[in-house]
């Protein structure tokens, strides 16, 4: 089960990853095209080339067209698609100053507390994800200027959360057994002390 969970966690994150590196290139790319176009329309560029600076521009160098719109809406789900790997390998940061002195067997059922809470959570956050996206779906509203349809990236950020919810009530059930049995199975992962 912990390999299909960690294997369908990871390949989730890998298209996060996607996503995030694509949206990266296409600002840089926005940003790129801005500035030549500034430059393309700046008075030294259409006294020495007006032509080609004509030309140029006639072909669209500019920037990418509805691209604040591309990046919010592949940014909340790039979000989603990591939450699940941070959750199965408990990347999560932590502050231990007022539970660093419990035993192993106190931190297991704090553990498990903080995993039910997480939990928690992750479908509350996924049943929310689906009711947005069904009004979005009923009122066919759209992004401003590429006209996209709202409830398409709900549909993806609710897939990622559902994931991440999955991940997460089976986090309980592994923190569940490292409690009762008073043995790590996971332990504490990868967190991040602080």
């Amino acid at each position: 089960m912990h390999a299909i969970a960690m294997g369908l966690s990871r390949t989730l994150a890998l298209l996060g990853g996607l996503v995030l590196a694509a949206l990266v290139l296409m600002t840089c790319l926005s940003i790129l095209g801005r500035q030549l176009n500034a430059f393309l329309h700046g008075d030294a560029v259409q006294s020495i080339a007006p032509g080609l600076a004509t030309a140029l521009l006639g072909m669209g160098v500019g920037p990418i067209f509805g691209d604040y719109e591309l990046t919010e809406l592949g940014m909340g789900f790039a979000i989603f698609c990591f939450l699940p790997l941070c959750q199965i390998t408990a990347g999560h940061a932590r502050v231990d100053i007022f539970t660093a002195f419990l035993p192993d067997r106190g931190q297991r059922w704090l553990r498990l507390a903080i995993e039910i809470l997480f939990s928690a959570t992750l479908l509350l956050i996924a049943w929310r994800l689906s009711v947005g996206m069904m009004r979005r779906v009923n009122t066919g509203q759209t992004t401003y200027l590429l006209e996209l349809p709202y409830w398409w990236p709900y549909a993806a950020c609710l897939m990622a959360a559902s994931v991440a919810a999955l991940v997460g009530l089976y986090m309980v059930w592994v923190r569940l057994l490292e409690a009762v049995r008073n043995d790590d199975i996971i332990g504490e992962g990868v967190e991040g002390e602080h």
